[in-house]
């Protein structure tokens, strides 16, 4: 053997998945959430193996025993499903082991009726029996000593001798406490087990400052308030949302201010970008003077508890020309040759107004004050971050403020904005983030759709957790601009079956898509630059809103556990392009859910096709019906393998249906939809 190799144990245990950067990050769960555990695992020869899944709670104590099982027969690949039940600091582990029991019953079946070593192998079996039964609790014991005595009771001929220790009861006794040899365990992984919001939710951004807001025409325009902002709290709670997520609320600078629809020369009452922070009033631990006091801000976040509601708030490390730390940090600022102070850039976006930080400058003295403001927003309610532009920031930098943070803190929720190439879009998420805004935005037809999804779903769900904004104050789809109402309910429906946290940025309910110039995802006229009171009642009024629905689809969320988790995700074959169909199903204590989305993806035209059920992923066989309820509609229908289907773009943009109990298994004669 070479020196400083390391031979393989009997049994290898090889390609532990999932393993996140090689396990030296953890994977991530919630309590209850289930995911599987997969291995390769093999021995020499026709020896029987087996395998299992160590889970460890945060204590250090192994949870119940989790068989795997081969999952494609001559694969050597074996899997099995885990649910921590509990947040914290997991780990799991596989364990591979001979099985004698299994591979004497393989040999037993083919030399007893072939009358070869007739008594030699029933001994055998005897033994081995015996031996299984010293590592069977005392209640159970006798069942596995009664084989025993029966593989060597003569007075029986050999086939019942040996059909007594086939029996199901002594099976199900030996799969519960097995006879194990040549035990080789594969390393621990970590596993993190986070609070479900982390996973689970629905988010509601909004301006404070244009709540309440005022604006004539030739007059100063008056700034909302945080208590102005309250006022509309109850409406975002009574459409389902969770979370409610405010724009920057700090200080801004005057310098290179910007003016409506970004221009260069605002006037003298333009109130500038939320993301310009830091003014003479203070910096990222200040609240800007026209939205009130810090108290003001306290009670904002009280009365957001009091309808149920967290307050996550946007971390924006970046500066105004006047902000605070522009003179007493200077070196964590760039410098270009004539001196000045590099403005933020990303060609041809011109950002003067903001100074970004020179992270490689200061890194401790950086990452010391990140912490510090982090700890005192968490210090007025806040427990959720939404985390601008954080592709734009070393990696280290952010791995070491989340670990200070959720250190001792582990329910502090950190998203990242990270609109940015995939390796660093997965590389936060494994280092801490607990959600990412994903490239959902600018996945739109079926094909880009399914793709996406099922990365989503199955190669990354065990360390990214998308959050599926439909629009944001920055991003205005051709999609949405193109598809006026109908668009936008799709896109909603989508959001929200899809991911289990999905997001919307105020306005999207009124449709609001007129772009600030072709070709732009930009939004004219963005609240970005200036003030923007909506006329919520007149809308609500005149049916101008989109309002009803995402209630009803928050609605469906909370009643539905399957659109609570993200991994059990398959799509369904349809022959139009222009509608998509899917499935996701949860199962519990309670038994199992299954939700069936089925959309239409075109904005301009109904739609009319046959979906084509995956009778298998839904747990029924190829020639049942079953009944599935329409939960925005409350229509039931009767679905099988094949099933017509009519969408018509501002009337039935989707169903979402609800599989009920399986019917009489009859084929034809069933309603469509």
């Amino acid at each position: 053997m070479p020196l400083g190799s390391t031979p393989q144990p009997t049994i290898p245990v090889l390609d532990v998945r999932p393993a996140v950067h090689c396990g030296r990050k953890p994977a991530k769960a919630v309590p209850g959430e289930t995911f599987q555990v997969t291995a390769t695992v093999f021995r020499e020869g026709h020896e029987a193996v087996a395998a299992n899944v160590v889970l460890r709670d945060p204590e250090g104590r192994p949870g119940p025993w989790t068989p795997m099982r081969e999952l494609a027969p001559g694969t050597d690949r074996w899997g099995a499903d885990v649910t921590p039940d509990a947040e914290g600091r997991w780990t799991y582990a596989v364990e591979a082991w001979g099985d004698p029991v299994t591979t004497w019953r393989h040999h037993a079946r083919i030399k007893i009726p072939a009358g070869l070593d007739t008594d030699l192998v029933l001994e055998e079996g005897a033994r081995l029996h015996e031996r299984a039964a010293a590592g069977v609790p005392r209640a159970e014991r006798a069942v596995v000593l009664g084989a025993a005595k029966a593989l060597r009771d003569t007075d029986r001929a050999p086939a019942a001798r040996l059909a007594a220790a086939l029996t199901p009861e002594v099976e199900a006794v030996l799969a519960r406490h097995p006879l194990r040899e040549l035990i080789t365990s594969s390393p621990e992984f970590p596993l993190v087990v986070e609070r479900r919001r982390a996973l689970f939710g629905s988010w509601y951004e909004f301006f404070p400052r244009s709540e309440g807001a005022v604006v004539r025409e030739g007059e100063p325009p008056v700034s909302g308030t945080f208590r102005t902002a309250a006022e509309r709290l109850p409406a975002v709670a009574a459409m389902g949302f969770d979370v409610v997520y405010l724009p920057p609320i700090h200080p801004i600078g005057t310098t290179f201010r910007k003016g409506p629809n970004n221009s260069l020369s605002p006037g003298p009452h333009d109130v500038g970008v939320p993301w310009a922070i830091g003014s003479p009033e203070g910096g990222h631990d200040a609240v800007h003077p026209d939205l009130g006091t810090l108290e003001d801000f306290d009670a904002f976040v009280r009365r957001a508890g009091e309808l149920g509601l967290e307050v996550a708030l946007d971390f924006a490390l970046q500066c105004s020309p006047d902000h605070p730390w522009v003179d007493k940090h200077p070196e964590w600022f760039r410098h270009r040759a004539d001196g000045s102070i590099a403005y933020a850039e990303n060609p041809p976006k011109k950002y003067q107004d903001i100074y970004p930080l020179a992270f490689d400058r200061d890194l401790p003295g950086l990452i010391a004050e990140t912490v510090r403001l982090l700890r005192f927003w968490m210090g007025h309610g806040v427990r959720i971050f939404r985390v601008d532009n954080p592709h734009t920031k070393p990696v280290v930098f952010w791995e070491e403020v989340i670990a200070r943070i959720n250190g001792t803190d582990p329910d502090v929720i950190f998203l990242a904005e990270a609109f940015t190439r995939p390796a660093m879009l997965h590389t936060l998420a494994a280092i801490g983030f607990q959600q990412s805004y994903t490239y959902f935005t600018w996945r739109n037809d079926k094909a880009e759709l399914t793709d996406y999804l099922t990365e989503l779903s199955r190669e990354t769900a065990h360390f990214l957790r998308p959050n599926f904004f439909v629009n944001t104050p920055d991003i205005l789809h051709a999609y949405l601009q193109d598809g006026g109402r109908p668009a936008f309910e799709t896109r909603a429906v989508l959001a929200a079956t899809l991911s289990p946290t999905w997001g919307v940025y105020s306005g999207f309910e009124l449709c609001e898509n007129t772009p600030a110039r072709p070709g732009s995802e930009e939004y004219l006229d963005s609240e970005k630059y200036q003030l923007r009171p909506r006329d919520w009642e007149s809308a609500a009024r005149t049916g101008a809103t989109i309002a009803p629905l995402i209630t009803e689809l928050n609605r469906v969320r909370r009643t539905n556990p399957a659109l609570q988790q993200l991994r059990d995700l398959h799509f369904h074959p349809t022959d139009k392009e222009a509608v998509i169909a899917y499935s996701k199903t949860a199962t519990d204590t309670h038994g199992s859910n299954t939700v069936l989305v089925v959309a239409n993806l075109d904005p301009h035209h109904t739609q009319e096709a046959t979906v084509s059920l995956n009778m298998q992923q839904l747990g029924l066989e190829w020639h049942e019906t079953v009944p599935v309820r329409d939960e925005l509609t409350g229509e039931t229908y009767h679905w099988g393998r094949a099933n017509y289907v009519r969408l018509e773009p501002g009337r039935a943009p989707a169903h979402i249906f609800r599989v009920l109990r399986p019917s009489s298994p009859l084929i034809g004669g069933s309603p469509t939809s």
